[in-house]
């Protein structure tokens, strides 16, 4: 198995999808044209039928179609498993709190039949558009939504008949390649264990707050294997670059004031060395085993070209050092 060849940074979509903020349709195209500004070709984006149910992968699709770019300038990675539906509630259902003004709702499918059926939708949205990179999204959440023992396993296998599904699309040249995203690090571990992925991306997992031995162990292994690993989510959804969600819950300093703490020790070591936060923790996730791209959003198109430099701004040794020195991170994490 080879190791497929992404960019170094590839641009998630969540924004696009209403995430914590509703973004005007002109500032949304403003993003997607900085991308091909600052990215070599192929850009990649990151979407999925989740973000904003089905609105992130709409409006990218509409975006590209007023830049009139190319679709062989462009990869985009479609991790499925959710599907539009009506909304019926004053809010969606899916996730709440953190969506914005969205007009649908999503379902989580997993099966044969329900990834295809994601499938089709996300292509359908996308327009003149297509998503050659597929996977099964939050297939740890499937099976943590299972009552008993016997549930579990009979949705470890829908996931296992999702990617049957996938991997006949893959046969038939209709996608290039197949992996796994989710949060659950050990889901991931468990899958690939399984099937043999192209890739997989981790979310909220290896990051400069939160990076386990058990998961740098496996992501070694990966790297032997020749599994690229995408690396997201590398602020915990916000949280270490200032917002009060961590790994998209709310938080307060009332009810999670270890991290709080955290993070105010981090940001006085950054002040201390002139440092963004945003670079600090690009840097970390970057450099972590295996890792060829992270994966990073914004709502604000001036930003785009600055994530573009994020992982390449000089990290001083003596950052680490103090970093582990007030026990920030693991002493022994090899940086």
């Amino acid at each position: 198995m080879s190791v497929i060849q992404l960019p170094e940074v590839i641009f998630g979509t969540s924004g696009l999808g209403n995430l914590y903020v509703a973004p005007s349709e002109e500032v949304k195209l403003s993003i997607v044209r900085e991308c091909f500004r600052h990215s070599p070709i192929p850009v990649v984006f990151d979407s999925a039928g989740k973000y904003g149910a089905g609105l992130a992968l709409e409006s990218l699709g509409r975006c590209l179609a007023r830049l009139n770019v190319n679709p062989e300038d462009l990869l985009i990675s479609n991790k499925l498993g959710w599907l539009r539906t009506p909304l019926k509630t004053e809010e969606p259902t899916f996730e709440p709190g953190v969506w914005k003004d969205l007009e649908h709702d999503a379902v989580q499918k997993i099966s044969y039949e329900g990834i295809l059926e994601c499938y089709e939708q996300g292509n359908s949205l996308l327009g003149d558009y297509a998503a050659k990179m597929v996977s099964v999204h939050d297939p740890d959440e499937y099976l943590a939504g299972a009552a008993t023992a016997e549930e579990a396993d009979r949705r470890y296998q829908d996931i296992l008949n999702a990617y049957l599904a996938l991997f006949e699309l893959k046969k038939d040249g209709k996608v290039q390649s197949i992996g796994v995203g989710a949060k659950n690090w050990s889901v991931i571990q468990r899958i690939s264990t399984d099937l043999k992925l192209d890739w997989v991306m981790f979310a909220n997992s290896m990051t400069l707050h939160s990076h386990p031995r058990e998961l740098l162990s496996f992501m070694q292994q990966l790297q032997k294997q020749g599994v690229s690993i995408i690396n997201s989510a590398i602020f915990n959804a916000g949280f270490l670059t200032g917002s009060d969600c961590y790994n998209y819950q709310p938080v307060s300093r009332e009810t999670r004031p270890d991290l709080y703490n955290w993070r105010d020790a981090f940001y006085q070591l950054c002040k201390t060395y002139s440092l963004s936060a945003a670079a600090v923790c690009s840097s970390f996730a970057f450099q972590a085993p295996g890792v060829c791209s992270i994966a990073l959003n914004t709502t604000n198109p001036e930003r785009v070209a600055t994530n573009t430099k994020l992982k390449d701004i000089q990290i001083p040794a003596g950052f680490w050092q103090d970093m582990k020195d007030q026990k920030l991170i693991d002493h022994t994490y090899p940086i």
